[in-house]
Parts: structure tokens; sequence; C-alpha cells
């Protein structure tokens, strides 16, 4: 007897963009689908232009490189999911992977957008090397822009029960850790902090709060928010809280102990005879101790917000 096959569609709606139905290629005819063909498309370009040329030597170079192919895998890999109607079959919990995704990418390509052009494009001479180099950029900015668009179409809304992920503190977990990362490259160097128990205790903090942040959004995306023996809610309010305390004392102690002279620190960048080579891929010790010392105090507000917000959690 004829067999009849019937294709399942699951739709799913949200406050600010129009149904997208998944499992069928209308999917990408959505909104939301749209912005990540875009997504798709600029980094893809992106790293042509640039892999095209070879203009990604050394590590500022590499990094976008990795920014923009990693954030075209990630994207293709959504889209194919979405497309067979996967979610269910997908390791992760699909409440917060995608909106976890789209927020690192949103950092990842700001991160080259901005390390680029500064500390690559602007030394290369005119050419067409330059030019690709330069049109990259442009994309960057765009993928960044189209992620940013998905961050904020798809995040909780005030009273909305959804994924943690998807809510203010979740996300801001995923600044955390991201602005942990570029710490942890800007003091790569042992030279800044070794021998300096004050040094190395900013060093620890950054470590441990990473961790700790880290661990958090991980229960969420593997769903084992459950096997905390108390409250998550209260497990996170809890991290919070240690992790202010932890920075507070890092904010104190890192601009002491590396700018002041009574504490063996240097107060002007003149001072470190390096800082007056201007070279691609370079990045002087007293240009790292001030980044580093702004990364700080960004990821300090970024906890006491977290803090603040975890005392509403609102999520599923």
């Amino acid at each position: 007897m004829p067999v009849t096959v019937t294709r399942t569609t699951i739709t799913t709606t949200s406050s600010s963009a129009s149904p997208t139905v998944l499992g069928s290629p209308r999917s990408l005819y959505q909104p939301l689908g749209l912005l990540r063909l875009l997504q798709l498309l600029s980094t893809c370009v992106a790293f042509s232009l640039v892999a095209s040329v070879d203009a990604y030597v050394g590590f500022s170079g590499n990094w976008c490189m990795f920014a923009w192919c990693f954030c075209f895998a990630v994207t293709f890999i959504i889209i194919v999911v979405e497309l067979g109607g996967l979610q269910a079959r997908f390791p992760l919990s699909w409440r917060n992977f995608p909106i976890t995704y789209a927020c690192y990418a949103a950092l990842f390509c700001l991160s080259a957008s901005i390390i680029y052009p500064t500390t690559y494009v602007q030394f290369l001479s005119h050419g067409r090397t330059r030019d690709h180099a330069i049109a990259a950029t442009a994309f960057s900015c765009i993928a960044c822009v189209a992620y940013a668009t998905e961050v904020a179409w798809t995040r909780a809304r005030p009273g909305e029960i959804t994924g943690y992920m998807a809510t203010v503190p979740g996300l801001l977990k995923v600044v955390e850790t991201f602005v942990a990362c570029i710490i942890f490259a800007f003091i790569s160097d042992p030279y800044l902090y070794k021998n300096r128990p004050a040094l190395e205790w900013c060093v620890a903090v950054y470590a441990i709060c990473f961790i700790l942040a880290t661990v958090a959004f991980l229960m969420n995306l593997f769903d084992f928010t459950n096997a905390l023996p108390i409250p998550f809610p209260s497990f996170l309010s809890g991290l919070a809280l240690l992790s202010v305390l932890f920075y507070a004392s890092a904010m104190v102690l890192w601009p002491l102990y590396q700018f002041n002279e009574r504490y063996g620190g240097f107060p002007e960048r003149r001072r470190d005879s390096l800082c007056s080579i201007s070279h691609v891929n370079y990045v002087c010790a007293w240009d790292r101790r001030l980044a580093v010392a702004i990364l700080t105090a960004i990821n300090l507000l970024a906890y006491v917000a977290d803090l603040v917000y975890s005392a509403h959690p609102v999520f599923v």
C-alpha cells in the first residue's frame, strides 16, 4: 500500500520578531534566518579577503582569522540544525546555546574589528593587501552588528520565562568570561606579576572568577542546574557576590602595584623604553598593565550588575 510521508515543522515565536518555522527551508526567509545568513556571509567574506592576500601574520592577525572562521563555522552549524529540525538531538540546551553563541560571536567580531585595524592594518603599505584588510574590517563590523542584533532580538524580556543564558545575568556571564580571556592574553608574560604576591593574587582572582563563571554557564548549556545541593539561583547569587569581592581587591591592588612608585610601579609610560617602539604585534609592558587595569574595572562593573540582576532571576 502507498505510504505518505509528512514533514513536521515546529514554530516558535518571540515578542520582537515574526514566527520562525524550524525544520523547514522557510526558516531562512524569516527575520532571524535572514540575519543568520548575513552573519554567515559577512564572516565568510572577512576571512576570505584576508586569506586571499595572507594578511594575518602574527598573533593579532591569527586571532582575527580564528574569530571570523569560528563564527562562520558555528553559524553554519546552527543554520543546519534549524533547517533539519535537529534541536532535540543537539547535545546542548537549545534554549541557551544560540544566544550564548551569538553574544560570544558579537564580542569576537567586535574584538577583531578593533584589534585588526589598530595592530595590523595600519602597518601595511598601500596596495591590494591593505585594501583587502580594510574591506575585511568593514565586513567584521557588519558581522558584529548582526550578532548583536540577534542577541537583542532573542534575549529575555522583563517577566518572561526563558533559559538562563537569555537573561541579563546569563549574558553578563559571557561578557565576564570573554573579558577574562583578554586579560589572560595581556598577562601572558609572567614578568608583569612574578615574585610580587599582591599581583599574583590578582592573577589568581582572574583565574578563579573565570572558572566559576564558566562552570555556571556550562551547567546551563548542559542542563545540569539541578545537580547542585542548593538552589541554582542561590548558587549564582553567591558566585556573583564572591566575584565582586575578589575583583574589588584586584581593582585596588593591580593599579597600586603597577603604577605607584612607592610599591615598585611605573606611573608614566615614557619610563618604559620599549613603549617608544611602534611595531606590528607588539604591546609594551606599560600598555599591558594599563589594559589589564581597565579590563579589571570593566569586569568589576559586570559582576556588580550580575549581582544586582541575580537577586531577581526568572528562567527555566
